[in-house]
């Protein structure tokens, strides 16, 4: 967990940072380490604003500079080029003032004290001893009050370091793989509760590998790749940026004959912007980048009147589907520019 203790009233709130600023605010952010090959372009010129209540899922594979970036907006490092502003201030200074929490997946805490015992030292350096109680229920660990540290399994560790990021009552909260070694119920109850946070106006930036928690809680995923940012978007747009969507739909085809039916599976096919299509029974599922394209087609082409489309229903990609197409296509772009330099 990573904060810092807020002000003597306990109030993280009244720290003076601007209150009509964007909750996270990078401006041609890049990062680069020197290592014993050379110079390493860990963040390549992020731009990136999130606003105050959104909550937001980091995605990307491992070295995509997502947890470099993370670090630079808690302040844990400086971007060797561009600005890192949080509520309007440095990052050091937001977490100075309290209005900044993370719950990061290693350390952190002592292991020889109780649940309790921590949730009370750590609410003490922020003069909040009155919310102990408050934060444990939050965090669903009340009944672990009196259980060493030591003794509590991975996924309730991350539940205390849960209920001490919320001890100051931050603005914005990140939270690094926040489930791992949670069970399936404490995963819901976890979520539940940062949902519940966001409708309070708490910003939620997350970073998980469960690409089924930002399919079902994010409001918006962010895509990284070779240390930049490929994708921004609500969820929802984010699943059609890759596959498009897709198109279900029922067609006689099983009352015409053989030839007729491949004829009019061909003409779908046909369609502008269709990608992929399969077929069971009578039922066909369409995967296009246009969607209303095939749906029109369906339902007014004369050439399929006789197979009389009908129950239509469109629906998104999956995010899983998404994230492998667009990091493969970034994967791709960037081995054919690095073959070009080489050229060159």
């Amino acid at each position: 967990m990573v904060s810092s203790p807020a002000n003597s009233s306990g109030s993280s709130r009244s720290s003076g940072l601007k209150s009509t600023a964007p909750a996270v605010h990078l401006r041609n952010v890049s990062k680069s380490f020197r290592t014993r090959d050379g110079l390493v372009e860990a963040v390549k010129n992020v731009n990136l604003t999130i606003h105050p209540g959104e909550i937001v899922a980091f995605l990307g594979p491992n070295g995509a500079g997502k947890t470099t970036t993370i670090d630079m907006m808690l302040g844990l490092t400086e971007p060797t080029d561009g600005t890192v502003e949080i509520l309007g201030a440095a990052p050091r200074v937001a977490m100075d003032a309290g209005r900044v929490s993370a719950v990061m997946q290693t350390g952190g805490l002592l292991r020889d004290l109780t649940v309790r015992e921590t949730v009370t030292a750590i609410a003490a350096l922020h003069h909040v001893r009155s919310r102990v109680d408050e934060v444990m229920a939050r965090a669903d660990i009340t009944a672990l009050a009196s259980r060493k540290v030591v003794k509590c399994s991975g996924g309730e560790q991350q539940r205390l370091k849960f209920a001490l990021a919320l001890l100051p009552n931050p603005d914005v909260l990140f939270l690094d793989e926040p489930t791992a070694g949670m069970d399936v119920n404490a995963r819901r109850h976890f979520w539940h509760t940062i949902q519940a946070e966001a409708l309070t106006g708490r910003t939620v930036v997350f970073a998980t590998h469960y690409l089924e928690e930002a399919q079902e809680f994010a409001q918006r995923v962010i895509l990284m790749a070779q240390g930049s940012l490929i994708a921004d978007a609500p969820t929802a747009e984010f699943r059609s940026l890759a596959f498009g969507r897709t198109v279900s739909a029922t067609l006689s085809l099983s009352s015409v004959s053989e030839d007729d039916a491949a004829a009019g599976v061909e003409i779908l096919r046909s369609i502008p912007g269709v990608q992929q299509l399969s077929r069971n029974g009578d039922r066909v599922e369409i995967l296009a980048k246009d969607s209303d394209a095939v749906a029109r087609a369906l339902l007014t082409s004369p050439a399929l009147a006789d197979l009389s489309p009908r129950d239509l229903e469109i629906s998104g990609a999956s995010l899983e589907n998404a994230f492998i197409s667009l990091t493969e296509a970034n994967a791709s772009a960037h081995s054919a520019e690095e073959t070009v330099r080489t050229a060159s």
